[in-house]
């Protein structure tokens, strides 16, 4: 009997490695055991739950033409209860992400007087303006925090964080060529 796609047999267990378990199949065959599909838990360490020799259900998910088979242990297992999430339905308010009940803010757009790349809109509507040097973000000498509340440390580390992406997201632009680049020196045209 060849194995085929949907079929469940019994195999032994022959090797674990980080990314699966193999596991010797009738006829001689092996197969792989993906990490993803030993169990619907979250599995950190195969050695914890499969054991060299152990015998094991398996269903085949899948053959491949070069004769790999892809193995699944979770999907003869039953699924798990779903828990009901907090804050759902009608009375839990919209996810993060979600489109606003009222659609976008005046101007087109979630932020309050910002395009969507988080800078202040430049008068024309063509993005922010650019300086005439560049800028290299510079470490600032780190302040003591022994007498700030922890939301003066949040909003701080807020405040370095969207300064260090602009200026990240600054370069990228420039060298994606949407900056200016003059004649003759690498930059295309």
């Amino acid at each position: 009997m060849a194995l085929q796609v949907g079929d469940i047999v019994e195999g032994k267990v022959t090797g674990i490695k980080p990314f699966g378990a193999f596991v010797s199949l009738p006829e001689g065959k092996t197969g792989l055991v993906h990490i993803s599909e030993v169990s619907y838990e979250f599995v950190q360490d195969l050695s914890a739950v499969l054991s060299d020799g152990q015998t094991v259900q398996v269903k085949v998910l899948s053959i491949a033409p070069d004769g790999k088979i892809a193995l699944s242990i979770k999907r003869l297992l039953p699924p798990p209860p779903r828990q009901p999430r907090e804050g759902r339905g009608p009375a839990g308010g919209a996810r993060p992400g979600a489109p606003r009940p009222g659609g976008p803010r005046e101007g087109g757009h979630f932020g309050a007087g910002r395009g969507g790349n988080g800078r202040p809109s430049r008068e024309g509507g063509r993005g922010p303006a650019r300086d005439s040097a560049p800028r290299v973000w510079q470490p600032k000498a780190p302040v003591h925090s022994d007498n700030m509340s922890f939301e003066d440390m949040m909003s701080r580390f807020k405040s370095q964080s969207e300064e260090k992406m602009a200026d990240l997201d600054h370069e990228t632009n420039n060298r994606r060529g949407g900056g200016y680049a003059p004649r003759g020196r690498g930059g295309r045209r």
